[in-house]
């Protein structure tokens, strides 16, 4: 029996079915197009078993597959070795053409080169395009070529590029969905795939605080952020729409999108990052790495009540307010010497918004080893950041309903941690 002719559309971090530039490309084709999500086993065989985020993954395929299902078609969901699965759909569809949206990590490049060399062995064509990013690789560097490794030339790049095509083009598919092929795929339900709910959820984004996001953004008390990272992560909005949007809104608010692209960006460039200091005279630092310091760390038992309460909303929500994590960054980095290599995975294993480029970014940006970061001698006093950011203890007492009874001593006292690292720094950094 002769196989179907198709093309498919293979999801990855672009959960949505508006504004999809790859998926806007494929439904263009003259073949069918099955719509495609893989659980790769590479990834999942190192979470937990209730991990947040597979969730979230699973609830949007689920949507997406609910959209499909009203148009008279559905979502394919494979799990296994990414490898493996594209070798049984070649036996199983004749595929024409494989469509997807790139991916600039590591990992991702890596396999997509794997998986594009072996479709093309099968004379089956692939098609990659720029979705997450407004501006991807090579697109904004200096005069020279060369990557930027400083952020405000970058940005003021990026804006002049951006603004001589504003509003960026959005991708409308709408017109275009018939072309979905005619099917009637089952979603494996989460337990299907090895996994199984967990008590912690990723809430709706909310862009209704934008406006004045400049002036209160620092307050965790407020709770007004947009909540979008995660939604960025996994491509449940589209960055065109957020950005021409943002573009006319808060300017302070576009720069932190801007961020995002300059992290992107020096990971793409720098893939060393991942593990190893950008500035590599920070090489010779003697971290102390003591266990045991790291342990009270992690679990929000430092006495420090700002960092005990933004690590406490973390472990407890998968969320944790941006100003708290520079001062909790800050303090396992400078009060405790730890390496920020070791904070870095442990936000990957909690953070619901959990971003290869901008945690490795922001991490060493704390640490002083990243590039344009914070010079080494800058060590935020948690109780100074307390008294400017949660001066009721609003925010605290929501995360430590001990702390009116009399909360624990500090493990470390800040002045001797803010001398100690200081002196460690300078003797450690490479001449």
């Amino acid at each position: 029996m002769d196989k179907q002719e198709v093309s498919f559309f293979w999801f990855r971090r672009d959960l949505r079915l508006e504004d999809n530039v790859g998926l806007f490309q494929a439904l263009k084709s003259k073949y069918p197009v099955i719509p495609l999500f893989i659980f790769d086993d590479s990834i999942l065989e190192s979470l937990p078993k209730n991990d947040a985020r597979v969730g979230f993954i699973h609830q949007s395929l689920s949507k997406i597959n609910q959209q499909l299902q009203e148009l008279g078609s559905s979502l394919l969901v494979k799990k296994g070795k990414t490898i493996d699965v594209w070798k049984s759909l070649l036996e199983e569809f004749d595929v024409k053409e494989v469509f997807f949206n790139k991916d600039y990590e590591p990992y991702a490049i890596q396999r997509d080169t794997v998986i594009c060399e072996i479709l093309e062995a099968n004379n089956t064509i692939t098609y990659s395009f720029k979705d997450q990013v407004i501006f991807e690789e090579k697109e904004i560097t200096k005069a020279d070529g060369l990557p930027y490794t400083v952020y405000t030339p970058f940005k003021n790049k990026w804006l002049e590029k951006y603004k001589a095509m504003a509003p960026v083009p959005e991708y409308d598919a709408t017109g275009m969905f018939s072309n979905f092929n005619k099917n009637s795929f089952t979603v494996p339900t989460l337990e299907q795939i090895g996994f199984e709910e967990s008590p912690i959820k990723v809430k709706p984004h909310n862009l209704k605080f934008i406006s004045n996001y400049q002036d209160i953004r620092d307050f965790p008390a407020m709770d007004k952020t947009s909540y979008l990272s995660p939604h960025l992560r996994f491509g449940t909005v589209s960055v065109r729409k957020l950005v021409n949007w943002a573009f006319h809104k808060n300017d302070v608010f576009l720069s932190e999108l801007i961020w995002r692209e300059f992290f992107m960006q020096i990971l793409f460039s720098f893939p060393k990052v991942v593990t190893q200091n950008f500035k590599s005279a920070y090489d010779g630092i003697q971290w102390r790495n003591d266990e045991e310091d790291f342990k009270r760390w992690c679990s929000g038992t430092t006495g420090y009540p700002m960092v005990d309460a933004g690590m406490r909303q973390l472990n407890e929500t998968g969320y944790m307010h941006n100003r708290v994590r520079m001062v909790v960054a800050s303090f396992l980095c400078k009060h405790l010497l730890i390496q920020w290599q070791w904070g870095e995975a442990y936000f990957a294993q909690k953070l619901l918004d959990y971003e290869l480029s901008a945690n490795v970014g922001n991490w060493q940006w704390v640490a002083g080893t990243g590039c344009d970061a914070a010079p080494y001698f800058r060590v935020f006093n948690p109780e100074i950041q307390q008294k400017k950011f949660d001066e009721k203890g609003i925010y605290i007492r929501k995360w430590i309903p001990e702390f009116d009874l009399g909360y624990g001593k500090p493990m470390v006292e800040h002045a001797m941690a803010r001398d100690r690292a200081i002196a460690t720094y300078k003797v450690g950094i490479l001449k």
